[in-house]
C-alpha cells in the first residue's frame, strides 16, 4: 500500500514537472512573438512618411533641373511644384540667371535649392583653371546677388570636371543616377516611363526647365512617383539624410 502511495506520489510529481516546462514554453513564445511584432512596428514607423523631415527611408528622391532659368517654362514648372508642394533643385546657367532675376528670387522665396551651371554651360575640363573658375565664381555672384545666398552646389556641364577645379572653388559637385535625355526628345511619355520604371531611392534626376515638353513631363513623373509613395526632397537635404 505505501509503496503504490510512492509512485502515485512520483507520477504526480513527474506530471508536474512537465506542466512546469510546458507552461514555460508557452511563455518563452509568446514573449518571441511580442518582441517581434515590436520590431514589425518600429520598422513600419522608420517607413511612415510623416511630414516634416521625417522622410521615408526608401522612397526618397531629388528631382533638379539644369540650363534655366527661362521665363515663361521655368515659371510654369514653379507653377505646378508650388500646387504639388514639391521642393526642387535648380542648377542655373548664370547668363541665363543674369536675364531673369525675377524667376531665380521666386525659386529661392519659395524654398527651392539653387545650384551653379557655370555662366555659359561650358565643358569645364577642356578650358583652363582659370577661365573655369571664372566661370563658375561669375555665376556664384550673380546668383548672391539676387538671393542673398552664397551657392554651395556646383553640377558640371556634361559631369565633366576635376578635383584641382573643385579645390579652387570649394563646392560639392552633384552629378545624376537617372537621365531620360529629355532635351533630345519632345515626347513626354518616353520620358516620364524612362524615369518611373528605373527610380529607386536615393536617386537624382536629371530634367531641364527650358523645354515645354521637359516640363510636362516633370510633373507627370511627380504625380506618378508621389501616387507611388515617393517624397521628393532637395540635394542638400537628400545627400543629410
Amino acid at each position: 500500500m505505501f509503496s503504490s502511495f510512492e509512485f502515485a506520489k512520483k507520477r504526480i510529481i513527474v506530471r508536474l514537472i512537465i506542466l512546469f516546462f510546458l507552461i514555460m514554453a508557452i511563455g518563452a513564445f509568446i514573449i518571441i512573438g511580442f518582441l517581434t511584432k515590436t520590431d514589425d512596428v518600429n520598422e513600419l514607423k522608420k517607413t511612415d512618411a510623416s511630414g516634416g523631415n521625417d522622410y521615408m527611408y526608401d522612397r526618397i528622391v531629388a528631382i533638379t533641373f539644369d540650363d534655366g532659368p527661362c521665363n515663361r517654362t521655368t515659371n510654369k514648372l514653379l507653377d505646378g511644384l508650388k500646387e504639388r508642394n514639391v521642393k526642387a533643385t535648380f542648377f542655373l546657367v548664370g547668363e541665363n540667371a543674369e536675364s531673369n532675376e525675377k524667376v531665380v528670387k521666386r525659386m529661392y522665396e519659395e524654398g527651392h535649392l539653387i545650384g551653379n551651371h557655370t555662366y555659359s554651360h561650358i565643358k569645364l575640363d577642356e578650358c583652363n583653371i582659370s577661365s573655369a573658375v571664372g566661370e563658375i565664381n561669375k555665376t556664384n555672384e550673380i546668383i548672391k546677388s539676387i538671393t542673398g545666398e552664397d551657392v554651395k552646389y556646383i553640377r558640371p556641364p556634361y559631369g565633366a570636371y576635376s578635383d584641382k577645379l573643385l579645390s579652387h572653388v570649394n563646392m560639392t559637385p552633384v552629378l545624376w543616377s537617372i537621365d531620360p535625355d529629355d532635351w533630345a526628345t519632345t515626347d513626354t511619355a518616353y520620358v516620364v516611363k524612362s524615369v518611373v520604371y528605373k527610380v529607386k531611392n536615393g536617386d537624382i534626376i536629371l530634367l531641364h526647365d527650358i523645354y515645354d515638353s521637359s516640363v510636362e513631363a516633370a510633373l507627370e513623373i511627380i504625380d506618378r512617383l508621389s501616387s507611388k509613395g515617393f517624397v521628393f526632397v532637395t540635394v542638400d537635404q537628400l545627400m543629410l539624410d
